[in-house]
């Protein structure tokens, strides 16, 4: 499919213009290529899902990062993964045109789609990873994205999650930062439900519910200052997950 050249391949989709896309605001774009995004947020969220892995591959040859953002992830991918063949899927001309200069400081070939996820332009079973970092509750068509991501992995291949529920999106910080679709936003439980719904088998043992101080309406400032550990019982603002495609 012909594509713009970025400086790594670029594959046009078809169906942009009838997706529902929220931009996000002009301090999400700043906050993107801050150094507290890349090491508190991204970096701790490999982190976590990493861990949560079992019977782990020497390599995963193919990642795909749906929402890629800026680029960030694609050295992460490619050194914890041993990924070869990284490929970068945003709805963002802005967002692929700064990943593409962010691989290049990087030395990293990547291949970069110009689509929505819950339309992708890819092969069926070509995936081994599929990377969706704080994405999913950008997507209105979010059922659909998900029986991509599962169409585009191959069996056995991994779904790695990482995402902010409704109870984040829905504080005042947020609301008064950034821009996202307020109606589509699920609890903690919902989006495993939905995980599992789509077709991936996803272990107790692989998920975590991270409550990290920038998820926190008070930003973390009560333990930090006062010492008031959270209370049992809160609900829960992150969940990380890693999900199978289980083998055909």
């Amino acid at each position: 499919m012909p594509g713009n050249e970025l400086g790594t391949a670029m594959i046009l989709s078809g169906r942009i213009a009838d997706v529902a896309h929220v931009p996000e605001s002009r301090f999400g774009q700043w906050f993107l290529a801050t150094d507290t995004w890349a090491v508190h947020v991204l970096t701790r969220a490999i982190d976590d899902l990493e861990r949560l892995i079992a019977d782990r591959r020497a390599a995963y040859p193919v990642a795909v990062d749906v929402g890629c953002g800026f680029g960030r992830s694609f050295r992460l991918l490619q050194e914890r993964f041993s990924a070869e063949r990284l490929i970068g899927v945003d709805i963002e001309t802005e967002a692929l045109a700064r990943s593409a200069r962010q691989a290049e400081r990087d030395g990293l070939t990547v291949e970069l789609v110009h689509a929505s996820s819950s339309d992708l332009p890819l092969p069926s079973r070509s995936a081994d990873i599929v990377f969706c970092h704080q994405t999913l509750h950008h997507l209105v068509e979010q059922e659909n994205a998900l029986r991509e991501f599962h169409r585009i992995l191959k069996p056995g291949g991994l779904f790695l999650l990482a995402e902010s529920t409704r109870a984040y999106i829905h504080s005042w910080i947020i609301r008064l930062l950034f821009r996202h679709p307020m109606h589509v936003q699920r609890t903690a439980d919902e989006y495993l439900a939905m995980v599992r719904a789509a077709g991936f088998s996803v272990d107790p043992s692989a998920v975590s519910y991270p409550y990290l101080w920038w998820s926190r309406q008070d930003l973390g400032l009560a333990e930090r200052l006062l010492g008031i550990k959270p209370t049992p019982g809160h609900e829960e603002t992150l969940i990380n997950l890693v999900a199978v495609k289980r083998p055909q």
